[in-house]
């Protein structure tokens, strides 16, 4: 069985995540969100729904906790890169009364383009970001953000990590559901049609 989600290569997602302009809040957050898509394969719908509490601190490593479907439950540790990201992001995010139930990720504010709201961001609004993110840096728009569940498949699959924890990191609760969005197939058949000496 072949999943429909689109592609983004390794190389996509780092020159997406490279072409970010980190020197205005907007910036900065959307770089957090996207290392979240990248380096945790979750689904947007879990991404959107972070609170603070969710950004667990263990000393040695940092952690995500994501309320998947079903309302089950995963923790993700972090990449050091993304760790830093989400540090850059939360220094610009006044969060000073807030409670640990307040959302992490978030709309800028309608009263100063500088300044984040209160409110959560939602899963609508981060799609529409990644296909600005996607045009600013010449990608194709076919790309989503499940495009990212696809990429850590794979390449974690491609890697040799056993697909028992890949199938965990990426919430599935069957391996057959992990398979579907595993690429190497196709990668494959590319390669194949290359050598067609026509």
């Amino acid at each position: 069985m072949d999943g429909k989600t689109p592609e983004i290569s390794p190389t996509q997602a780092r020159r997406l995540l490279e072409s970010v302009d980190c020197s205005r809040p907007v910036g900065v957050r959307d770089r957090a969100i996207l290392g979240t898509l990248t380096y945790t394969g979750a689904r947007v719908g879990a991404i959107a729904k972070l609170r603070l509490r969710d950004l667990r601190d263990y000393g040695e490593y940092r952690s995500l906790r994501f309320t998947e479907k079903r309302g089950k439950e995963r923790e993700i540790s972090l990449r050091l890169d993304l760790n830093q990201w989400l540090q850059a992001y939360l220094l610009l995010v006044d969060a000073t009364g807030e409670g640990r139930d307040a959302p992490l990720f978030r709309p800028l504010s309608a009263a100063s383009r500088s300044r984040f709201s209160s409110r959560r961001i939602g899963p609508w609004t981060i799609r529409s970001m990644l296909k600005r993110r996607l045009r600013d840096a010449g990608l194709p728009l076919i790309i989503t953000p499940h495009s990212f569940r696809a990429l850590v498949v794979t390449d974690l699959l491609e890697q040799g990590v056993p697909i028992e924890d890949v199938q965990y990191l990426v919430g599935h609760s069957h391996p057959s559901t992990t398979q579907i969005y595993d690429r190497r197939a196709r990668k494959v058949t590319r390669n194949i049609v290359e050598r067609i000496s026509v």
